[in-house]
């Protein structure tokens, strides 16, 4: 009871670490161009990670038994989720721009969705829960992001496709992790990859000042420290103690910190109509990741 209590409450400090990281990530626009900025915080998440992962394969080789990694699955596995990370997080980047922290973390969330979604196309059943969680997301969507006019911010648009791609990142790493990947390692990787190909693209198509950097150093930092590094190790540990179903639905509450953030630290305000869409996405969130039991017809 008291481990899981535990678990349940890095899970919850690894959350909010995540939501209000739309807001850090929300002020570095302010100073840096979107390609900078990820590129740094990348690799310094990248960094970070290294420390760390030395530290938990001495002290679980001391503990637990030698578990066999495939060391070439977890190279391409990184790869691959470098390449998903560096394409969602750009999108999600640039859509901060124009759009407001609160909204790109319910936005977001609805990668919980697309996931069942992409897995039903690709042969995968799913339950029919799936579906009342779309027909709540859309309507939440709409109510979040469509304006009276009925048009709709290109932030919002680029969040909805940064979701999409985290969708397909999350599958990536579930097929990886079934042939073996090492998880950190691969997660470590995909910093760097995310991280060196934000380098090229910086030096391509922006024009990066190093005063502008040393500007947003803090919002730089915690994104890349706390949000990359701290938070994936939290959620390895959170995850320990914890039921899989319950740690998605403690962790899916980033959506409401970035919210809660946003208003505390930018002064964003949610009209109405945002809010009861906030509440439709974020209940389309929790019921696609609660398991509801199946009653059984007993047999005379």
């Amino acid at each position: 009871m008291l481990k899981n209590f535990k678990g349940n409450l890095i899970l919850l400090f690894t959350a909010v670490i995540w939501g209000s990281s739309f807001v850090a990530q929300s002020e570095g626009m302010d100073y840096v161009q979107p390609f900078t900025y990820n590129a740094i915080r990348m690799i310094i998440g990248g960094m970070t990670l290294v420390p760390v992962i030395l530290c938990f394969k001495f002290f679980s080789r001391k503990s637990e038994p030698k578990k066999s990694v495939n060391i070439k699955t977890t190279l391409i596995g990184g790869a691959l989720c470098g390449l998903a990370l560096c394409a969602a997080s750009a999108l999600q980047q640039v859509g901060l721009v124009s759009t407001t922290a609160g909204k790109s973390g319910f936005v977001t969330a609805l990668y919980v969705i697309i996931v069942p979604i992409l897995q039903l196309i690709l042969g995968k059943n799913q339950p029919k829960k799936i579906w009342i969680c779309v027909i709540f997301a859309i309507i939440g969507f709409y109510l979040l992001c469509i304006n009276g006019d009925f048009t709709v911010s290109i932030g919002d648009l680029l969040t909805l496709a940064c979701a999409f791609i985290f969708a397909l990142h999350i599958i990536i790493i579930d097929r990886f992790l079934e042939k073996g990947a090492d998880a950190m390692i691969m997660s470590c990787i995909q910093f760097w990859v995310t991280g060196i190909i934000m380098l090229v693209c910086m030096f391509m198509f922006e024009t990066p000042n190093i005063n502008d950097i040393f500007r947003a150093r803090y919002t730089i930092l915690y994104t890349g420290v706390l949000s990359c590094g701290v938070a994936y190790t939290l959620q390895i540990v959170g995850q320990r103690y914890t039921a899989p179903t319950v740690a998605t639905l403690i962790m899916s509450l980033e959506s409401v910190f970035a919210a809660i953030s946003g208003w505390l630290i930018l002064g964003e305000q949610l009209a109405l109509k945002e809010f009861f869409g906030c509440v439709l996405v974020f209940t389309a969130v929790i019921i696609a990741q609660i398991d509801i039991p199946k009653k059984h017809i007993k047999s005379d």
